[in-house]
């Protein structure tokens, strides 16, 4: 069973943030700070706890438990690289619509309910550390009587997200706790801060795609013959066995690379695919201000019994 391992341990008042609580409500929760002067929990939208990270490099981030969500990433400058919509709710109950949150187990429709529950559920802080001034925290979830209801598997999900001057990088790993095999497939259904129409994408020539439009239930199969790859109205489009490294430039002045560590841990390769999406006019008021570019495992990954899965992203800019 992989384990990660976090140098510090949390503060003793901070016992009811890792205790499970109910899934649809965020009352009665206490608030209180991480030992280190870089990792904190605050109270934040709609009174959802938040983690905020801090760099003694000037970047930060912010992280709502609330669906384990990184919903903010600034660099040095103070410029966010992330978007949240403006139609964002903020109450403990539909998911965070931005920033980056979870599809698991599920990506997309399916068997259970669309991009699965863990982006609606509470997920809690584990550990936290700061390694040269970068922060460092471990978000726990594990499964409960609401996951049960729609997936009948325990397991336990860990998101480590470490926070460097011009980084942001996660860990998710995915263990299998129960007794029998199970299996599932995720993204990250990152949003970035963009200008659409300049924005553009590189690192995905070659791929085999899935193309959603018109028709998301029925994929067009094809190859991506584009070097660069733009986003000229509405895009929904699967890159399958993608690099391991995109190239975003956001139309804004900023060049993002979205790297993904490709290893084999328990013979399982982690994120090997990519997903971009813009709903252009479906989401009027602003789908000109992001493009989503998503790291993913779009085929199904079996997990047998203290079995795990790992995927390393790393986004970073010049």
């Amino acid at each position: 069973m992989a384990t990660v391992s976090m140098a510090s341990s949390l503060p003793t008042n901070l016992t009811s943030f890792k205790s499970r609580r109910s899934n649809r409500s965020s009352s009665g929760v206490a608030f209180a700070s991480l030992s280190q002067d870089t990792v904190k929990i605050t109270e934040g939208a709609g009174n959802l706890p938040k983690v905020v990270l801090t760099s003694t490099h000037g970047s930060e981030a912010e992280i709502y438990l609330f669906g384990g969500c990184v919903t903010s990433w600034k660099v040095p400058s103070g410029k966010d690289l992330l978007f949240v919509r403006p139609d964002a709710v903020f109450n403990g109950k539909k998911p965070i619509s931005g920033g980056i949150p979870h599809c698991f187990p599920q990506f997309g429709p399916g068997a259970i309910q669309q991009h699965g529950f863990a982006r609606n559920m509470n997920w809690s802080v584990l550990d936290s550390e700061t390694i040269e001034g970068n922060p460092v925290v471990t978000l726990e979830l594990k499964d409960d009587a609401y996951s049960r209801s729609m997936w009948d598997f325990s397991f336990q999900a860990l998101y480590k997200v470490i926070l460097n001057s011009k980084s942001l990088s996660t860990v998710l790993t995915v263990t299998n706790t129960d007794t029998k095999a199970f299996s599932f497939n995720t993204t990250l259904h990152t949003y970035f801060s963009a200008s659409v129409t300049g924005a553009s994408v590189k690192g995905l020539l070659g791929c085999k795609t899935l193309n959603k439009d018109p028709d998301p239930k029925n994929p067009l199969e094809g190859k991506e013959e584009r070097e660069v790859v733009s986003f000229p109205g509405f895009v929904d489009c699967v890159y399958l066995n993608a690099s391991n490294e995109l190239q975003l430039d956001n139309g804004l002045g900023d060049v993002i690379s979205i790297k993904n560590a490709k290893y084999v841990a328990d013979s399982l390769v982690c994120w090997t695919d990519a997903v971009l999406w813009n709903p252009h006019l479906t989401m009027e008021a602003c789908y000109k201000d992001f493009v989503c570019v998503e790291n993913a495992k779009i085929g199904d990954v079996q997990l047998q019994p203290d079995q795990s899965w790992v995927a390393e992203q790393h986004l970073s800019i010049a």
